[in-house]
């Protein structure tokens, strides 16, 4: 498991594309026949993914790093599949996952399951992991089943369709909130106006990328903004006190996990567009 440790806004000032890529970007997370893992050090949240191919793959954490015996022992965790057909199994049950369809397992549940209904065309599920005080449910949200929301407009190249999974007032957890953002073609850009939310992180999975393609994602303090390069299943740590937008070449898909203080999904502190540097 890759450990990253939380960086200060003042620091972040002098970073080059290099450091800051290394810092925030994640940029290989899905491994044909491999769990990969990624420990931030901000609001101890890990993200993950798995492909499972000939065999299936348990969901192990570091023992060392997580001081656990097993991974949900102290955590809950929410999967969300982005390849084609597989399966989750929770302590023995199976959960099945068509494209774009989520899982929440909550703490306790002792052993964690993936594999593909076709190895030779791998799902690849994503993951999102926080720490936990209480169990809730294991429960299953496919994408038929989730309310969305339709938000923006093609004339600001923002027109899209939120798809909100673990939330409030959706499938229950302690502190984990995800979702997705699917936007139209056409449009090519997210969370913006922009805006921070210091009582809690958040973690991007940018992906439906051409190969060529590219999102060029949006960082840092208001007044000292950054950018880097995202390419297809690449994910960004956000910190509380980074924005938290992107433009791409096309229309893509991304995937936020959020986790911190509150799960209050416009618990935010808008930027206004003057006064962005």
């Amino acid at each position: 498991m890759e450990i990253r440790y939380a960086s200060h806004p003042n620091e972040v000032k002098a970073y080059d594309t290099a450091r800051l890529r290394k810092e925030f970007l994640i940029e290989s997370l899905f491994v044909p026949g491999e769990l990969k893992m990624v420990y931030s050090h901000v609001d101890r949240f890990i993200t993950g993914a798995a492909v499972p191919t000939q065999e299936p793959i348990k969901l192990e954490g570091d023992k060392h790093e997580m001081g656990a015996e097993y991974f949900l022992e102290r955590r809950e965790i929410g999967i969300i599949n982005i390849g084609p057909q597989g399966s989750v199994i929770v302590d023995g049950t199976e959960y099945v996952l068509e494209t774009k369809d989520c899982l929440y397992v909550g703490l306790g549940n002792k052993e964690v399951i993936f594999k593909s209904a076709d190895p030779a065309n791998p799902a690849r599920f994503y993951l999102n992991s926080t720490p936990a005080h209480k169990n809730y449910p294991t429960a299953k949200v496919a994408i038929t089943e989730a309310e969305p929301q339709h938000l923006g407009s093609i004339n600001t190249s923002n027109e899209r369709t939120i798809y909100k999974f673990i939330h409030l007032n959706g499938v229950q957890s302690c502190q984990l909130v995800m979702g997705m953002t699917l936007l139209k073609p056409g449009n090519m850009w997210n969370t913006m106006p922009c805006h921070t939310h210091n009582r809690r992180s958040e973690v991007y999975l940018y992906f439906d990328m051409p190969a060529d393609g590219v999102v060029f994602h949006m960082m840092g303090e208001p007044t000292e903004t950054r950018h880097l390069v995202v390419r297809n299943e690449q994910a960004i740590i956000s910190p509380s006190w980074s924005i938290h937008s992107g433009v791409g070449t096309n229309n893509y898909t991304f995937i936020w996990g959020m986790a911190g203080e509150n799960q209050e999904f416009s618990d935010m502190d808008p930027v206004a567009m003057t006064e962005l540097k």
